[in-house]
């Protein structure tokens, strides 16, 4: 979802509309290559499984990219805040990972898994009374937008606004379309839209306002709000960023459930990570990890950003680590 700061999101493509870097790799690259630094030691060949488990990243590689409203600072009033707010308290990343999969793999549409979801966790008790009239909501073309953008239709409507979802391009057209009022509320991602509005107001080479620290970022990302005329309501615990997966298999014999850990048991010629074609020269992809970590693979396979190349490489035991999302549906444990 990212223009700068991430890698790329969505296997068919569809999280690319809310802003992650896209296209980054030469042209036709495939197969695999060597990494950047070369790998000493054995390292850890890869094990087939049927479940994937994020590794933690305990050294903060990836900046805080969590679910946050983003609203038009004309239409922003406290009750409409409060709706909004509501749905980034209930929200965290494993709730938010449930939801993509009631919807990409259980094959619910995005309003019946909002609408499932608002009822089991209460989401419109309490809410006060704005002062009406009509909202648009914006959602991206990708399911987990959706998802988000019925949420905050349901907590709106609660709160006594007539509420339209609407399908909306990419971040260069819907940010002026939100700053004009032509929309009046979007689902964003805390950091990416901080580097967004950063690169737009700065200048491409501005020193980065997102940093792996929640509080920061936003903080950050307000500051540049008001001199766009957006408000941001509260971040949820859900984040949706670059991660790291291995099978279940592959940690329990390796003893490894952090990319530290990773490091310093699986730096070597038997292990394999799997990602994008422009993953190794990243800084949140094999670059970062290098740098960060200190983690040198032996090999890297050429696949695909998250999506199911290389989700089916970690199954079938042809790659050790690979990049994925870390709200993906498919990481869901039940």
């Amino acid at each position: 979802m990212r223009a700068g700061t991430r890698l790329v999101i969505g296997a068919v493509g569809a999280l690319a509309a809310a802003g992650f870097l896209t296209g980054c790799g030469d042209a036709g690259s495939s197969g695999t290559q060597a990494p950047d630094t070369e790998a000493a030691g054995a390292g850890c060949a890869p094990i087939a499984g049927s479940q994937l488990v994020v590794l933690t990243d305990d050294k903060k590689l990836q900046n805080a990219d969590n679910i946050i409203p983003a609203i038009n600072a004309k239409a922003a009033n406290p009750a409409l805040i409060a709706a909004l707010d509501k749905v980034s308290a209930t929200l965290d990343t494993e709730k938010m990972i449930k939801l993509n999969k009631a919807v990409d793999i259980d094959r619910k549409t995005p309003k019946v898994a909002a609408e499932e979801f608002a009822t089991a966790n209460d989401l419109t008790a309490g809410l006060a009374k704005g002062p009406g009239g009509s909202i648009v909501v914006g959602a991206a073309n990708f399911k987990e937008s959706q998802i988000l953008g019925d949420l905050y239709r349901i907590v709106l409507t609660a709160a006594g606004y007539q509420v339209e979802v609407q399908q909306i391009g990419n971040r260069e057209l819907y940010a002026q379309a939100l700053e004009k009022g032509e929309i009046q509320v979007v689902p964003e991602y805390a950091a990416t839209m901080a580097d967004f509005l950063n690169g737009k107001l700065n200048g491409a080479n501005a020193p980065a306002v997102s940093d792996p620290d929640v509080d920061k970022t936003v903080t950050g990302l307000r500051a540049l709000g008001e001199k766009s005329g957006l408000v941001f309501g509260a971040p949820s615990a859900a984040q949706t960023q670059n991660a790291f997966a291995v099978t279940r298999e592959f940690a329990d014999k390796y003893g490894v459930r952090t990319l530290s850990e990773l490091a310093a048991k699986c730096s070597g010629k038997a292990t394999v990570l799997a990602g994008p074609p422009e993953c190794p020269q990243r800084p949140k992809c094999q670059a970062g990890l290098v740098q960060v970590y200190d983690f040198k693979a032996g090999s890297f396979s050429s696949l695909d950003a998250g999506g199911p190349q290389t989700q089916s490489a970690l199954k079938t035991g042809k790659a050790s680590v690979g990049l994925v999302f870390s709200t993906d549906g498919t990481l869901a444990t039940s």
